[in-house]
This record gives structure tokens, C-alpha cells and sequence, in this order.
């Protein structure tokens, strides 16, 4: 036997990762866990695939993505901000998360204090861990939006700032006047944004969302991180990208074709097809979503030891219970009750005292998940009772 020691890298992701390996739920379970729609992928994307492939389309292409995928994605960027994209600007990615850790890695060093608002997407803070940089978690005000005074503080400095929005975990959008203050604080800085925006079309109010691209104060520094995931039910397609100046694109590209490589030929054509789908498509998905939610809300308003927070975009609800225990034993006994969702405390210190759960999923689900928290909850609150008294 050869003795073996993980690298330095992987230690620090393993202290401190709360990132859980999620198999496949068991027999007779509910599951409001899992991060992706449940809707599949639409036939038109699935047909262009299927020609791609009986074209004979099944071989290596350009290692930042098909020259016409960049064009029709810096054509999309350029209709909804307010400056012009070109193909050059454009890294075609395996998934959204192959594009923030090309990103990451590339312009975090050792050392490097990256600034990430929590409850966060935990992937984030694995990827500066693994870059050698520092995480800086930021907590939330008290409706989940971001606290602008603690965000100040800890960006001094600052290599990067990266967050969601719409945010994964807390279904909140971060409004135009946060962004708009965001860039206030990093005037006269070097600080990048990284802005992973993968739920932008899935927000419930009109012209309630604004991409970091549309903000002027911060076009020049953000890199935006995209995925065909959300949007089009595409998951397991792995079709991602990243946007942004010219010099971190270039960097992020070299990083991504050292570890991934070109992405799938005939998937990046399906791709295309998707930029071009009608988008009732996509309207039809977001309508659902939006009755899933309005259910979920509904049935969580009659467990009185719960309490959700506004969900103003994704498929997410991060429930705040009432309960003297973690957050990781209540998943754990809501899993032997027969439900699956997330804890909190992946998505940093302030998620803990909460569980996630996506309504990504059928309204019997969502109606079942409802019945077994309200038993589960009232269980633990009669157990307190009788050890009071």
C-alpha cells in the first residue's frame, strides 16, 4: 500500500465545507431537496440535439464555445444591459459551475479576502477555499437583503465580491438600489464582482430584478456567470457561461480548459436553439412556479413553528423554525419522517435556524412535505412542553 495525503487543497475544502453528498432520496420519500426544475427539457432543444448528433456533429470544437453560441449569447447580453457584447467577452463553461470556478480561480490568489453574502450559495466558499483565498461571509439584515453598512466594512480590501440574485438560498432579489449602492462602495477599488445570476428569469414582479450589468457604477468590473440550467429545465445538459471584461474572461478561459476542456459540440447547437425558443416556454415554467409557491406559502401560514420569508424570485424557500436545534438534526429528522430538504447552516452561519426547501416539485409533493413538517413540528414543541413541566 502507498501512503497517500490529500494536497493542501483538499484539506481546506474538507474543514470547511458544508456542501452534503446528495444521493438519490429514499423509498416512499418526499423530496423538496433537489436544486433544478422538475419540468423536461422542451422538445424543440431536445430535437436540435438529436439532428446535431446524426449530423455527425460529435467532435472537438473551440475551447471557449462555439463561435456561434458566443454570438448569439453576447447578442442576448447586449439586448438586455446597457453596453454592447462581443464573442470575445464570452467562455462557454460546463454548467455555471465550471464558470465560477474558472473565474474564481483565475483571479483569487493566497491569501485574497473574497467578500460572499450569506445565507449563500455554498459552492462559493469551497472555491476560494480551493483558490487559497479567504471567505468572507457578510450576514444578512433581517429580511434577508443585504446589510450595506456590514458589506462596507468587510469590503475594504477585497478582492472580489460574489453573490447570487435572485439569491439561492433565500429566494430574495437583491434590489436595484442595493446594486446601485454596491457600486458606491467600490469606487476607486479594484474589486471584482462576480454576479452568478442563474435564476433571472424565474422572479414574480415585473421589473423587480436588475442585472449588475445594467448598473453603470459596477458594468466594468462584474463578471456575469450564467447557466441554460434554470431557465430551460437543462440541468444535466451542463451548458453555462461567463461574461465579463476582456482580460478576466481570458484568464478564466485558461483556467477552464485545463481542468474541463472544450463543452459538448452538439449540446452547445441544442443550446442555440434555446436562445431562440419561444418564450411562452419559459413563461408557462415561471407561471407554475409562482402557483407551486403561492401553495407553499399558503400551507407553511398554518404551522405556527415556521415562518418563511418573502420569495420574490427561484424555486426556493428558506423557512426560519422554531426549535432549540440545529439545523442539520432537524434535517435529519424530518428525513426519517420521510421528508428531504436542506439545512441551513450550508449556506452559512446566518442559515442556521432555518431549512431550505425547493418548490420545485408536483403540489401533491409540496402538499405531503407540508403535512410531515406540521406533524414533525408540533412533535418537537409538545416534547418540549412535557420536559417543562
Amino acid at each position: 500500500m502507498i501512503a497517500f495525503t490529500p494536497s493542501p487543497a483538499v484539506d481546506r475544502v474538507a474543514q470547511t465545507s458544508k456542501r452534503p453528498t446528495m444521493g438519490p432520496a429514499p423509498a416512499g420519500a418526499v423530496s423538496l431537496a433537489m436544486g433544478e426544475p422538475d419540468f423536461d427539457t422542451p422538445a424543440p432543444i431536445v430535437r436540435a440535439a438529436e439532428s446535431a448528433l446524426q449530423a455527425g456533429e460529435t467532435h472537438y470544437t473551440d475551447q471557449n464555445g462555439l463561435p456561434q453560441l458566443r454570438e448569439a449569447l453576447a447578442k442576448k447580453l447586449t439586448a438586455a444591459g446597457v453596453s454592447s457584447f462581443d464573442a470575445g467577452q464570452i467562455l462557454v463553461s460546463h454548467g455555471a459551475t465550471a464558470g465560477l470556478a474558472s473565474v474564481i480561480l483565475a483571479a483569487v490568489g493566497p491569501g485574497d479576502r473574497v467578500v460572499i453574502p450569506e445565507p449563500c450559495y455554498s459552492l462559493y466558499a469551497d472555491l476560494v477555499q480551493l483558490a487559497g483565498g479567504e471567505p468572507i461571509l457578510v450576514g444578512p439584515a433581517p429580511d434577508m437583503h443585504w446589510d450595506l453598512d456590514a458589506l462596507h466594512r468587510e469590503l475594504a480590501g477585497a478582492k472580489m465580491i460574489v453573490f447570487s440574485n435572485p439569491c439561492n438560498p433565500t429566494g430574495i432579489v437583491h434590489t436595484r438600489n442595493e446594486l446601485v449602492a454596491l457600486g458606491e462602495m467600490l469606487s476607486g477599488t479594484d474589486t471584482l464582482v462576480l454576479a452568478d445570476e442563474a435564476y433571472d428569469e424565474i422572479v414574480y414582479e415585473p421589473g423587480l430584478f436588475a442585472s449588475a450589468l445594467t448598473i453603470e457604477s459596477l458594468r466594468d468590473r462584474t463578471i456575469y456567470c450564467q447557466t441554460l440550467s434554470k431557465t430551460y429545465a437543462m440541468t444535466g445538459w451542463r451548458v453555462g457561461y461567463v461574461a465579463g471584461p476582456v482580460d478576466v474572461v481570458a484568464a478564466a478561459s485558461r483556467i477552464h480548459r485545463t481542468f474541463n476542456g472544450s463543452l459538448n459540440t452538439a449540446v452547445q447547437l441544442a443550446a442555440c436553439t434555446a436562445l431562440e425558443t419561444d418564450s411562452t416556454v419559459v413563461d408557462d415554467m415561471v407561471a407554475s412556479y409562482r402557483d407551486r409557491r403561492d401553495l407553499l406559502l399558503d400551507l407553511l401560514a398554518k404551522i405556527p413553528q415556521v415562518k418563511p420569508y418573502t420569495i420574490d424570485g427561484t424555486f426556493y424557500s428558506l423557512v426560519r423554525y422554531d426549535a432549540d436545534l440545529t439545523s442539520e438534526q432537524v434535517t435529519a429528522e424530518l428525513r426519517r419522517a420521510g421528508l428531504i430538504v436542506r439545512a441551513g447552516s450550508e449556506y452559512g452561519p446566518h442559515g442556521e435556524g432555518h431549512i431550505r426547501l425547493s418548490f420545485a416539485a408536483d403540489p401533491a409533493s409540496i402538499t405531503r412535505a407540508a403535512e410531515i413538517m406540521h406533524q414533525y413540528f408540533a412533535s418537537v414543541e409538545a416534547k418540549i412542553a412535557a420536559a417543562t413541566v
